[in-house]
């Protein structure tokens, strides 16, 4: 059943929803039974809910829910979590909505979205639509960000129990110990006119604002049409070091230590060849095209978030 299909006025959120959650997630399975009670307490109708426990399977749980027509898909879990199955709303007439559950809710933040189970529940009941840019990497579809350097190297060393029992403390403790044996890589960057050369320690692809939980960008938005790339330059390990400190406490010199690409599509490589972390989960490597995938699905946000709103028919 899709909205066209039913009662619902264009342009608004819809009452009736498939939830669908990671209980592998660090909040998932203890959150799934509140979050459905709430949803349907909150005037949302539970078409089908799923505590999705094999991550392997969360994907086809709501590509399921998709082409059976539901209107709207609730997804309960991480970065990684949401990015995974926004690939199969694009194209359809599905509303994605988010329950943040995972240990940084990087697009939750973006998003505007509370963190806190009852508070996120609100905003989805009494929100709005809005239609929304996807970052692609090849034929890869996420919904916040990527990135090459340190990011990847602690999502492919960071054990699963460490993330799960100590959120953001543990992430941050086993970051600290890469950062120790981490090296600085050299960058191509071809934005289409001019191919950029320089040493790199980090660097981050934007489609949202938040990388790791904290805002790193403030010169783009979800719905800005176009990708950016955030290099931070040099070969100094410190230099990284200070700009998550300078960003995370919002110092006027928060961009001193990096320089930003932007285009509807660019091509970046690396020497050595280095794997691309993307929404938290190791899926791609350089040589890489990054582009736009302008306004390529609806999503609730809070009602007073102050970006534009859906458009209603919109592709």
């Amino acid at each position: 059943m899709t909205r066209s299909a039913t009662s619902e006025s264009p342009g608004s959120v819809p009452r009736s929803a498939v939830l669908v959650v990671n209980a592998r997630s660090r909040q998932g399975e203890a959150a799934f039974n509140a979050a459905k009670q709430k949803l349907e307490a909150a005037g949302i109708r539970l078409t089908g809910a799923h505590a999705v426990r094999d991550p392997a399977k969360l994907r086809e749980t709501v590509r399921a829910a998709v082409q059976a027509g539901a209107p709207m898909v609730i997804v309960g879990g991480g970065d990684g979590s949401l990015s995974g199955v926004v690939d199969d709303l694009v194209g359809h007439d599905c509303v994605f909505a988010v329950l943040p559950m995972g240990t940084a809710n990087s697009f939750a933040r973006t998003l505007g979205l509370p963190l806190d189970l009852d508070s996120a529940i609100a905003a989805i009941a009494g929100g709005r639509l809005r239609r929304i840019d996807l970052g692609m990497i090849g034929d890869d579809y996420f919904v916040n960000a990527a990135s090459l350097g340190l990011a990847p190297m602690i999502a492919k060393t960071v054990p699963h129990e460490l993330k799960r029992y100590l959120g953001r403390a543990g992430y941050l403790a086993w970051a600290v110990r890469c950062f120790v044996r981490f090296r600085p890589f050299r960058l191509v960057i071809d934005d289409g006119t001019r191919v950029h050369r320089l040493w790199a320690t980090e660097v981050r692809i934007f489609n949202g604002r938040f990388h790791g939980g904290v805002e790193l960008a403030d010169t783009t938005d979800v719905d800005s049409g176009d990708i950016v790339i955030q290099v931070v330059t040099g070969r100094s390990r410190w230099r990284l070091s200070w700009d998550w400190y300078a960003k995370f406490f919002k110092l006027r010199s928060r961009n001193d230590t990096t320089t930003e690409f932007r285009g509807k599509s660019l091509r970046l490589d690396t020497v050595p060849r280095r794997r691309i972390s993307i929404d938290g989960e190791l899926l791609a490597h350089t040589p890489a095209i990054v582009r736009v995938a302008e306004r390529a699905i609806e999503v609730v946000v809070p009602a007073d978030d102050g970006g534009p709103p859906a458009t209603p028919g919109a592709q």
